[in-house]
């Protein structure tokens, strides 16, 4: 599927804070966290966007990235029911 935020994926940053929210929350290991998000965008389940955000599924995580500035926000992981 198309759409802005995959035309768009070499725009993807985020901050110091926010890597070390997604490394925490995400329990990354890798360094490179920009990379590994383009990589879960990638092979995304689900991309919505919603209001000013993206939010990209894949497996058990979910990523939210701001739809104007494509600045990774957070991730996290869905919960068990």
């Amino acid at each position: 599927m198309k759409n802005d935020l995959l035309q768009n994926i070499e725009r993807l940053h985020t901050t110091n804070l926010g890597i070390l929210r997604l490394k925490k929350n995400l329990g990354l290991e890798t360094n490179d966290i920009i990379d590994c998000c383009k990589q879960i965008i990638k092979q995304a389940d689900d991309i919505q966007k919603k209001g000013k955000n993206w939010y990209v599924s894949f497996r058990n995580c979910v990523l939210t990235i701001n739809a104007s500035s494509y600045t990774i926000i957070t991730g996290h992981i869905k919960e068990r029911i």
